[in-house]
């Protein structure tokens, strides 16, 4: 804690000469750029989910971003690589407006008045934890990115009729605003509200 940047950035550059390829620094596109000057990959989290697969020689992989996307990373590449998040406290805004707490029950409210397992399909937002991700393909829901977020709404009203959307209520509205859905047909579901 008490190095300057300069030795910082010497071990970090000493470390990653002595690693070789047993190590893959990935860093998001808003990391500061004397970190991104040491990634081995720069991009968005979707790309950098998919880089994350490929080094599979690479024992460790540093994600230089927030946890759900080190958690994504920590999905994809084989067992026995390591993700590494170097600031545990790195979060995110978006990810942070969901959990599986508040999703759980809001799927049991909606189970009330309607038949979930048929009827609706949950989609969550790639800038989401992993538990979410889990609980969409459990309940045959899916991920989705931005750029695919009309895509993927079509494919789940293929499926069912209603589609559970979270954590982005705007970009799930903007989805279904495009689909030709009326505001007062999409419901926003607040967990602060009983």
């Amino acid at each position: 804690r008490k190095a300057s940047d300069e030795e910082l950035q010497q071990r970090i550059s000493d470390a990653k000469q002595r690693l070789g390829s047993k190590l893959l620094i990935l860093g998001h596109f808003y990391q500061r750029d004397e970190i991104i000057k040491h990634a081995d990959f720069v991009g968005d989290s979707f790309q950098l989910a998919k880089n994350a697969t490929e080094r599979p020689d690479a024992d460790h992989i540093v994600f230089c971003g927030v946890h759900f996307m080190a958690e994504v990373a920590d999905i994809m590449p084989k067992p026995h690589q390591i993700s590494i998040l170097p600031d545990l406290a790195a979060g995110c805004s978006m990810a942070d407006m969901a959990n599986l707490a508040k999703v759980e029950r809001c799927w049991r409210e909606l189970a009330e008045v309607l038949d979930v397992e048929n009827e609706v399909t949950p989609v969550t937002y790639i800038n989401s934890a992993a538990d979410l991700k889990a609980f969409c393909g459990e309940h045959g829901g899916i991920v989705c990115t931005s750029s695919n977020a009309g895509t993927i709404a079509k494919w789940a009203f293929e499926r069912r009729p209603k589609v559970l959307f979270f954590p982005d209520q705007h970009l799930g509205r903007w989805t279904g605003h495009n689909m030709g859905f009326a505001m007062d047909e999409m419901v926003v579901w607040d967990p602060d509200l009983e």
